[in-house]
């Protein structure tokens, strides 16, 4: 199968180097034609438009900013694609948005298969992400090797949404658990500890998670450097609002949670990285949280 892959930013572009190291004919775009260049020299074909990409290959991953852009893409590549080919939206899509551009691609022949990835783009680079899928069981077996391609844990949720609601949660948690440690490296400054080793005594405790264990040490140097933005954060948290209110599940946390994003972004803009979150604490308090021997970027 030659698959094309359009969406080449800090997350897409990894995904498609690993499809093409797995050995996948690949066709790439992006609206900025300088991110096919290294896929490229790997062995993608480039093409100029959705569209022309559509018309090259079996099946078409997606990996975009938002629902209006997967939405303005899928108009340029549904009419090019080949009946029986399967749209994969490696995106983090609302369910509702996920059911509505099925429906779309379906009256147009093609069929959907969400597998939003999680874990952070360091992982991706390194092919080791993992995959939530939605969709036919039929679809996840056809293309269970290029899943696995792109990640190393892959979990099929269920039917075409499961993956979105799932992946909503993840994110929920994972900004929580940002807030919360930006609190915890917080207090332990303030209370006098070595940062590296309050760090490293946290990691090895039973309050440690995957966040504190990533993105606190980008934190710790400074760098903030997480490759993944406020106004990101600000749509998946709108999202898992969205399911409480749909399921009736009080989201307090989550909650206070979005209202400390919405005054990040205030003061540093939509396009500053989620994890300088945390920020607001240092500034408000005129303490940095910095320590000695930590990367500026995840490897």
């Amino acid at each position: 199968m030659r698959y094309g892959y359009i969406g080449l930013g800090n997350l897409g572009g990894h995904l498609a180097a690993s499809l093409i190291r797995a050995g996948h004919e690949v066709v790439v775009h992006d609206r900025n034609m300088e991110l096919s260049k290294r896929l490229v020299e790997m062995g993608a074909t480039p093409a100029a438009t959705p569209a022309e990409l559509a018309g090259q290959v079996d099946h078409v991953f997606t990996c975009l900013p938002s629902p209006a852009v997967s939405e303005a893409v899928l108009a340029q590549v549904l009419p090019a694609m080949k009946p029986g080919a399967t749209w994969v939206e490696n995106s983090t899509l609302g369910r509702d948005d996920v059911l509505r551009l099925a429906g779309l691609a379906r009256s147009m022949g093609v069929r959907m298969l969400e597998a939003p990835v999680t874990g952070g783009v360091h992982l991706a680079a390194r092919g080791e992400i993992t995959v939530l899928v939605g969709g036919d069981r039929d679809l996840y077996d056809l293309h269970e090797a290029a899943l696995k391609a792109i990640g190393n844990r892959i979990f099929h949720m269920g039917p075409l949404g499961s993956a979105a609601v799932i992946k909503v949660i993840t994110n929920m948690l994972a900004f929580i658990h940002l807030v919360a440690d930006g609190e915890a490296l917080m207090l332990a400054k303030q209370g006098g500890l070595d940062l590296k080793t309050a760090w490293e005594a946290i990691a090895a405790s039973s309050g440690t998670s995957f966040v504190h264990e990533t993105e606190g040490q980008l934190i710790l140097n400074g760098s903030y450097d997480i490759a993944f933005t406020m106004d990101l954060a600000l749509k998946d948290l709108g999202f898992a609002m969205g399911f409480g209110r749909e399921f009736g599940v009080p989201l307090d946390l989550a909650s206070m949670t979005n209202q400390t994003f919405l005054k990040g972004k205030a003061v540093y803009g939509g396009a500053a990285q989620s994890t300088q979150i945390v920020k607001l604490l240092e500034d408000a308090l005129g303490v940095d949280l910095r320590a000695p021997g930590f990367p500026a970027r995840l490897e």
